[in-house]
C-alpha cells in the first residue's frame, strides 16, 4: 500500500510539473495567463479516471448530434448501346443514336442537430441540396424522414424538420460565436466518412476567415477556422467550446485541407433560423462587381509591367476588377480599374470589408461610394439589389 501511495504521488508530482510547463508555454506564446492555459493545466492535471472536460461537454449534447441520409435520383439522357455497335452505325445516318432516359440514385451523408423539441434541425444547405428524401436518425437509433423547412446556400445553412410525435427529443444548447477567442477549445462532433458519433478536439486556430480566402468565393461567410478534424459527414455537426455550447457548424469544404478545419458561426445561423424554420428566403444585397484588395506596392509593380492591360492608381483600397453587366454597379457608373476607397465615409481596406460591408446593408439601400478613377477623386450612389443565389 505504501509502494501504491508513493506511486500516485509521484504520478500527480509529473502531472502537475507538466501542468507547469503548459501554462508557461501558453503564457509565453500569448503574452498573457489566459483562461485557456488554466483549463489545458487541469487537463492535463487531472488524475486517471476521472473525466475530462471534453467528455462531459459532448454529454450535453451528443444525444443532439444527428446523421442525415439523402438520397437524390437523377435522370440522365444515356445512348443505346445496341446502337453504338460499328455493324448498325450506317443505318443511323447523320442524326446519331436515339438516346433513352436513365436515373441513377446518389447517396449522400452528413450531421445536424436539433435545436428544438419541435424536430427543427440545424445542418448545412449543401447537405440535403437537391434531396429527394432525407432521413434523420438519432445517436439512440431513432429514425425519421426529414423534411427541409427552408436552406439558404448563399450561408450555407439549412433546417430540416423531423416529427417525434410524443417522443422527446433531446436539444442542443446554442451558444455566443461572438465570445470565441483564438486558443479556445474546439470540439467537433459529427459523423464523417460515415463513422457515426465521431469526437475531435484541437483548438480556434483564427476567426473571421472570409469565404474567398478559403476558395468559395459564391458564399458569404466569416468561418471559424479550428485544427479539429473536420472531414466530409461532419458538414452539419455542431463544434462545442469547453463547457458543450455550440460555437459553429461544421463545415468540410476542402479536399486538400490536412489539419484545418472550417465552422459557420453559430450567431450567423441565430439570425436567419426562424426564417428558414419557416421557409422564408433569406435576401442578401449585392452590388455585383468582381474585386481585389489593392496596395500601393501590388498597385506599383503593376504599373511597371510594360504589359499590364491597365494602370491602376497606387493607394490603399478594393479595386474593381469587372463589372457585370445589368447590376447596380453597372447603373451606378462604376467601371473596371475603379479604386473603392470609402462607403459612407469608412475606409475600405481590402475586399473582404466591402463584401461585409454589403451583406450588413439591406436590399435597396443607397451606398455612397467614394472611388480613385485615374487620378481624379468621384463619388457614386449604389443602390443594392438582391442577390438571386439559384444562379
Amino acid at each position: 500500500m505504501a509502494v501504491m501511495a508513493r506511486l500516485q504521488a509521484w504520478q500527480k508530482g509529473v502531472m502537475r510539473c507538466m501542468a507547469i510547463a503548459l501554462v508557461a508555454l501558453l503564457t509565453l506564446m500569448t503574452g498573457e495567463s489566459p483562461v485557456l492555459a488554466q483549463t489545458a493545466a487541469e487537463v492535463v492535471a487531472t488524475p486517471l479516471g476521472e473525466r475530462s472536460f471534453v467528455a462531459m461537454a459532448v454529454e450535453q449534447v451528443g444525444d443532439a448530434v444527428v446523421r442525415i441520409d439523402t438520397e437524390t435520383t437523377v435522370v440522365r439522357e444515356t445512348p443505346d448501346l445496341f446502337f453504338d455497335d460499328p455493324f448498325f452505325r450506317g443505318f443511323m445516318g447523320p442524326n446519331g443514336f436515339p438516346s433513352y432516359p436513365q436515373q441513377e440514385l446518389l447517396r449522400g451523408q452528413g450531421s445536424g442537430f436539433i435545436i428544438s423539441a419541435a424536430g427543427d434541425i440545424l445542418t448545412n444547405s449543401h447537405v440535403v441540396d437537391g434531396a429527394d428524401r432525407v432521413t434523420v436518425t438519432l445517436k439512440d437509433g431513432r429514425s425519421y424522414e426529414g423534411i427541409v423547412e427552408g436552406q439558404d446556400s448563399v450561408t450555407d445553412l439549412a433546417v430540416v424538420k423531423i416529427e417525434a410525435g410524443d417522443e422527446p427529443l433531446p436539444i442542443a444548447q446554442l451558444g455566443n460565436s461572438d465570445s470565441v477567442k483564438v486558443g479556445d477549445w474546439a470540439i467537433a462532433v459529427g459523423n464523417p466518412l460515415g463513422l457515426d458519433n465521431t469526437v475531435t478536439l484541437g483548438i480556434i486556430s483564427t476567426l473571421k476567415r472570409s469565404s474567398a480566402s478559403v476558395g468559395i468565393p459564391d458564399k458569404r461567410l466569416d468561418f471559424i477556422q479550428t485544427d479539429a478534424a473536420i472531414n466530409p459527414g461532419n458538414s452539419g455537426g455542431p463544434l462545442l467550446n469547453q463547457t458543450g455550447a455550440v460555437i459553429g457548424i461544421n463545415t468540410a469544404i476542402r479536399a486538400d485541407a490536412m489539419g484545418i478545419g472550417f465552422a459557420i458561426p453559430i450567431n450567423k445561423a441565430k439570425e436567419i433560423k426562424d426564417q428558414l424554420v419557416a421557409g422564408e428566403s433569406i435576401a442578401h444585397p449585392y452590388l455585383g462587381v468582381q474585386i481585389a484588395t489593392l496596395t500601393p506596392d501590388i498597385a506599383r509593380r503593376n504599373n511597371e509591367d510594360p504589359n499590364a492591360g491597365v494602370l491602376i492608381p497606387e493607394v490603399a483600397g478594393v479595386l474593381v476588377i469587372r463589372v457585370i453587366p445589368n447590376t447596380p454597379a453597372a447603373e451606378a457608373g462604376l467601371r473596371r480599374g475603379d479604386v473603392v476607397l470609402e462607403i459612407d465615409g469608412e475606409a475600405i481596406s481590402s475586399a473582404d470589408v466591402l463584401q461585409r460591408q454589403v451583406e450588413n446593408s439591406t436590399v435597396g439601400q443607397t451606398l455612397n461610394l467614394k472611388i480613385k478613377r485615374g487620378d481624379q477623386i468621384e463619388r457614386l450612389a449604389v443602390i443594392t439589389a438582391e442577390l438571386d443565389s439559384s444562379e
